[in-house]
């Protein structure tokens, strides 16, 4: 996504965008922002989001609680405000209930939360059966650049 600066007051920290789409968003830029005085108005702001997920089946087994890692940098004071920051929890969950007419799977976390989903590639059901567990990787990571108005 990109989005353009259309307005910016850098006492109060308040930042308007106009996205692609022709909508606009405004702001409060917070105190991490520390290169927020070098944006001007007409800069672009370039923004990249992706995320994944895996997973491994295993026969058995038992829950565990998620765990969170984060990692991220930013731009060195004095220059364009840039950052990117990446997120990625695991968690073991148990399978509760198959359902392959939908095709669904029904998972149970470690404080007994469940949720259904339904399952994209059927054929990766075979040989998976209630009371196994899945061990599940989240990833997303967003990162941001500011370029000069002059040089989109």
């Amino acid at each position: 996504m990109t989005a353009t600066v259309t307005a910016i007051n850098q006492a109060t920290r308040e930042v308007t965008l106009k996205k692609d789409d022709g909508t606009e968003v405004t702001f409060v830029a917070s105190e991490d922002v520390k290169n927020l005085p070098q944006v001007k108005v007409g800069d672009v702001l370039h923004v990249v989001y992706a995320e994944a997920l895996a997973y491994e089946v295993r026969k058995g087994g038992t829950t565990a609680a998620p765990a969170t890692a984060i990692a991220g940098g930013a731009a060195e004071l004095g220059q364009r405000p840039a950052g990117a920051l990446a997120r990625q929890t695991t968690a073991t969950v148990a399978i509760t209930a198959i359902d392959r007419a939908v095709p669904s799977v029904t998972f149970q976390g470690p404080a007994g939360n469940t949720r259904t989903i339904k399952v994209l590639h059927p054929e990766r059901l075979e040989g998976v059966s209630v009371g196994d567990t899945v061990d599940l990787t989240f990833t997303e990571a967003v990162a941001i650049k500011v370029v000069e108005a002059s040089a989109k």
